[in-house]
């Protein structure tokens, strides 16, 4: 298999993982309390980074080590994607990542009574909101990883085009994330323009697809595929 041949499906089937399920639940939970078109687009980049830099790291490990994954540990990682789905929902439904974001975008607003102060809420509230992204991507990246470097060992002798595989894998992923999360926010964002409702609505929606679905994966993996009840049997997808 040629280099050029690695660098076009790596980039594309990148691109494709970004529309898994799960990945588009999690992204549009936290896009939907997003106000304008350039924050969302900034949430896609941060979870495709955050997802890169987990694939990179502990595919790139069992590419070059061949670290082995039990099914107990592989089940393990994808139950945290579940929990990780749970919580972000209920953190939309009961309004606490709404009033992080309210911190995130008043800390970069002029303060009302002084417009030469610029006064700012504190530091860890920017930084957290930037924060919530990455980390979601960076436990999917766990998720998906192993799956993903397993795939690349069955196809690609060289080690060397399985990192650079790899590498652009995760870049494609970027790249879908961002166009994902750039046609999620445009209806939104101008809906919320016309109706003041429409992002409390979207954000109490989305938040119950969430809940919702993460419930499920927690029954797939934690009973079906045997994580707490009988013999764990996992298939990396």
């Amino acid at each position: 298999m040629t280099l050029a041949v690695v660098l076009v499906i790596g980039f594309c089937l990148g691109v494709r993982h970004a529309t898994d399920s799960d990945h588009v639940v999690a992204v549009t939970t936290i896009v939907s309390r997003e106000r304008s078109v350039g924050a969302a687009a900034w949430v896609g980049v941060l979870w495709g980074l955050g997802h890169t830099v987990t694939l990179l790291l502990f595919g790139g490990g069992i590419v070059l080590f061949g670290w082995e994954i039990s099914p107990r540990l592989g089940l393990s990682m994808e139950m945290l994607v579940a929990v990780m789905l749970i919580a972000l929902g209920v953190g939309n439904i009961s309004g606490v990542l709404p009033r992080l974001n309210e911190r995130v975008h008043r800390q970069h607003a002029p303060h009302p009574h002084d417009e030469s102060s610029f006064e700012r809420e504190p530091a860890p509230y920017a930084h957290l909101g930037r924060l919530r992204p990455f980390a979601v991507g960076v436990v999917h990246g766990l998720a998906g990883s192993a799956a993903i470097a397993l795939l690349v060992l069955g196809t690609i002798k060289s080690v060397s085009l399985a990192l650079v595989y790899l590498a652009l894998f995760g870049a494609g992923t970027v790249a879908g994330m961002l166009l994902l999360t750039l046609a999620m926010s445009l209806p939104i964002s101008m809906l919320a323009r016309r109706l003041a409702r429409v992002e409390q609505l979207t954000a109490r929606l989305t938040g119950a697809l969430s809940i919702a679905f993460g419930l499920f994966l927690a029954y797939r993996i934690g009973v079906s595929d045997g994580l707490f009840l009988g013999v764990p049997h996992w298939k990396p997808r």
